[in-house]
């Protein structure tokens, strides 16, 4: 059973789950709305944790960690403050996973001249490469709050219909969505300015060096993800040397809720390997 934690870094009280004993796994959650550790883990944590430390953390305006923005540097802020919760937690080298959102700026700060994140091993789900801006990504974008928009990105989002069908599951994700704060933080992402490119990352070139990544990278992405265009994993994996990639069938954009034993069971065989 996973313990809810709160620290306090520099001026952010951060909220984190952990459970388990072992070496280090660190696992970064999704920018969706109602995205927080609790909901994008809720089906690998107790897994993982058989043989490994788990901490899982909200990242800056999600969950129960501080609705805090920082415009002018958007992206580079929450890893900073993951970064200085891992030295607070004194937290070593360690393994990490990151879906959507959390996979793309890991594997950024992997392939950065230099990391912040002592990673060992990566696990990317749903994560990395171009992110188009389609009808799936709109829908996410355009959320107001309800629970009819909460639904629609959850149908739009898994292949399997019955995550939508589950009302529990929904109103869970609406009810994460709607903490004090969160609401308003992620309609700040979508902010753009009066002229000028836009503020979001979605349709733009993405730039990052992949080629720079030297740890061992694990890709699992699912084969009906309507928020990447279709081969993006194998592209990927073909700019990340030594990377492997695995693609779940059918499914959406979480290969580890909507295939989680599967899903489980690969990553622990990974993360368990000698390097």
């Amino acid at each position: 059973m996973a313990e809810s934690r709160h620290v306090v870094v520099d001026d952010i009280r951060t909220h984190y789950l952990e459970a388990g004993s072992g070496p280090t796994v660190v696992l970064l959650h999704g920018g969706a709305p109602g995205d927080c550790a609790e909901a994008s883990w809720e089906r690998n944590v107790e897994q993982l944790a058989t043989r490994f430390r788990v901490l899982a953390p909200d990242w800056i305006g999600f969950g129960e960690t501080d609705k805090v923005r920082d415009f002018s540097d958007p992206l580079g802020k929450p890893v900073r403050h993951l970064a200085r919760l891992l030295e607070t937690l004194r937290v070593g080298e360690a393994a990490f996973v990151g879906l959507s959102m959390g996979g793309t700026l890991l594997v950024r700060d992997a392939a950065s001249e230099q990391p912040r994140l002592p990673a060992r091993k990566l696990v990317l789900v749903s994560g990395g490469g171009f992110s188009p801006d389609n009808d799936a990504r709109r829908s996410v974008q355009s959320y107001d709050g309800t629970i009819e928009s909460m639904r629609a990105i959850v149908r739009a989002v898994h292949a399997d219909p019955s995550f939508a069908e589950d009302d529990e599951f929904v109103s869970r994700r609406q009810t994460w969505s709607l903490l004090p704060g969160a609401f308003e933080h992620f309609r700040s992402l979508g902010l753009r300015p009066p002229a000028g490119p836009g503020a979001t990352p979605f349709g733009a070139a993405d730039p990052t060096p992949y080629e720079h990544v030297s740890i061992p990278t694990l890709i699992t992405a699912g084969a009906d993800d309507p928020l990447r265009e279709p081969g993006y994993a194998d592209e990927l994996g073909g700019r990340i040397p030594g990377s492997r990639v695995v693609v779940f069938e059918p499914c959406g954009h979480v290969p580890n809720l909507e295939h989680a034993d599967t899903w489980n069971d690969l990553v622990l065989d990974f993360l368990s390997e000698e390097a």
